[in-house]
């Protein structure tokens, strides 16, 4: 009985760092976004995963803005414009695209109202996220980190 004991209390931590590794093999989770020039975290996304198996990213929180603390999307065209960033869906449509990656989706930059073709690629280690938006064959790509 002793024994039995020991061996879980051996094989817990074990089990608790292989299920943290686990989810980090998945982009799913939330996310600073962080500025390409100041290098400052500018917002946190939530990325999840629909039954189809595509990704979908969200704005939890907006952190940094040039228009206030709650900043709408005064750029955006048709149902989004001049709705609040916060609770935003900005990246939709992600398709799996071989091993940690996923493309054919579509994010908006709430800045300038724009969408663009999306890629993001999971880093090596789960807690860094290339975020790619394209036009024709010119990316300009992000790197996230896991929050």
């Amino acid at each position: 009985m002793k024994k039995t004991g020991i061996a879980i209390l051996v094989a817990m931590p074990l089990l608790m760092l292989a299920m943290a590794a686990a989810a980090n093999d998945s982009p799913t989770g939330r996310w600073k976004t962080i500025d390409d020039a100041t290098g400052q975290v500018k917002s946190i996304v939530e990325i999840s995963q629909s039954s189809n198996g595509t990704l979908s990213g969200k704005v939890l929180q907006v952190l940094r803005s040039d228009h206030g603390p709650h900043p709408v999307c005064s750029e955006c065209d048709g149902g989004r414009h001049n709705q609040p960033i916060e609770g935003m869906t900005i990246l939709w449509n992600l398709s799996p695209d071989g091993a940690s990656k996923w493309s054919g989706g579509t994010i908006l930059d709430p800045v300038n109202g724009k969408t663009y073709r999306s890629k993001v690629e999971l880093q090596a280690g789960g807690d860094r996220l290339n975020v790619s938006g394209c036009i024709a064959f010119i990316c300009r790509t992000q790197t996230w980190q896991r929050d």
